[in-house]
């Protein structure tokens, strides 16, 4: 088996795979109170909050879900902050719950702009708009929002400032409490370096008060009973158990590693990438200022379909990237760097875009993106 270099699910290190295989227990016994107490403290702090976490078990859309089912009511107002296929996905969500959404569509490719959210919520006097919603991280372009300054932005507006990190959380910057976000959601297959199945969503006292006056029908994905559940170290329902002694593993690992260090470690990543993409000729979709450490967008180069070069990475070096999405699926391609990857994996990748591209017909210097890899490892990691 080779790389999987993908935005999600990402590669899982052996000892949290080998947690993942421990025999199963009572889920309402003593043991695994210990471990999801734990976890969930450890979980906090990869947050960055003193909130409640609590512990889902879904996939990340199913934490998104959760958060509209939670805190918007029917007929509510919200503002959706899209700059891409998930910015999207918040907004058919929320429709599906029946709220009335003001969408602010930045574009793909582009971060959104804190001066005009700013500026919706400012015409906004009624104080009508109940809820922010944004991506930290968005994959299908490989943009990282600037959320400090949205925050800053919301000022005193009443709104919640609602936050999807599935793809951020351990990968790029993100203070929970510091920048008064008030609901985070993550997912445990992105760069929490575990297998898919788990949400993770964080509540403040001011989100807890929304969501204890909400009246959405909802029954599974009604937080108020994982609360409940959480002050007696269990879930609501039966949780992925497998998943989430996987979770508790990779947490520690994390934090051993220091999360800051580890937060570094993608940023050195994403320019390692880009510099070797750079060298190659090829463009990619987000500028350096907007640019995502856990993943890279690239445009193909002109009539070079980036399914045919996947497909020849895949089979040909045993190295697995991602397609585009939505609009950008028959013209770019993505290579994920996030999660538990190492230099030499990230070197390869390289090493196999040049042959592949090579073969199918693009016109540069063979070994010049290896040449720009290698120099990025040398200045980082040879001091």
């Amino acid at each position: 088996m080779g790389s999987l270099l993908l935005p999600g699910p990402t590669q899982v290190p052996h000892k949290v795979l080998m947690a993942g295989a421990a025999p199963m227990v009572n889920h309402r016994g003593p043991e695994f109170k210990k471990m999801i107490d734990e976890m969930t403290q450890n979980v906090k702090k990869v947050f960055k909050t003193e909130n409640d976490v609590l512990t889902i078990t879904s996939s990340g859309t199913g934490g998104l879900e959760t958060v509209v089912a939670n805190f918007v009511n029917r007929g509510d107002k919200i503002l959706v902050a899209s700059i891409g296929n998930f910015g999207e996905r918040f907004r058919d969500i929320a429709v599906q719950y029946g709220a009335e959404v003001q969408f602010l569509d930045f574009g793909w490719g582009n971060a959104a702009d804190p001066a005009q959210i700013k500026a919706a919520l400012d015409a906004d006097t009624n104080h009508e708009i109940k809820a922010i919603f944004i991506q930290h991280n968005e994959t299908s372009t490989a943009v990282l929002n600037p959320i400090k300054e949205v925050a800053e932005a919301r000022g005193n507006h009443p709104a919640l400032l609602i936050v999807d990190s599935v793809s951020g959380m351990g990968a790029a910057d993100l203070c929970t409490d510091e920048w008064g976000l008030d609901v985070v959601v993550a997912a445990s297959q992105k760069a929490f370096m575990a297998p898919p199945g788990v949400a993770f969503v964080s509540v403040n006292e001011r989100a807890w008060k929304v969501a204890e006056a909400n009246t959405n029908s909802k029954y599974y994905f009604d937080l108020l009973k994982y609360r409940k559940n959480l002050a007696k170290g269990q879930t609501p329902f039966t949780p992925a158990i497998s998943t989430i002694y996987a979770v508790y593993e990779s947490v520690k690992m994390l934090l051993e590693m220091d999360i800051d260090e580890v937060i570094a470690e993608h940023y050195f990543r994403r320019d390692m990438v880009r510099a070797a993409v750079r060298a190659l000729g090829l463009e990619l979709v987000a500028s350096d200022d907007i640019a995502s450490p856990a993943v890279t967008a690239i445009y193909a180069p002109e009539g070079i379909d980036p399914v045919k070069l996947r497909k020849l990475i895949n089979e040909r070096y045993h190295i697995v990237i991602a397609g585009g999405q939505g609009k950008f699926q028959e013209v770019a391609f993505r290579i994920g760097h996030l999660g538990y990857v190492e230099d030499m994996e990230i070197l390869g990748a390289i090493a196999a875009l040049e042959m592949a591209l090579h073969e199918l017909g693009h016109k540069f210097e063979l070994g010049a993106g290896v040449g720009a890899a290698q120099k990025a490892i040398m200045a980082h990691r040879i001091k």
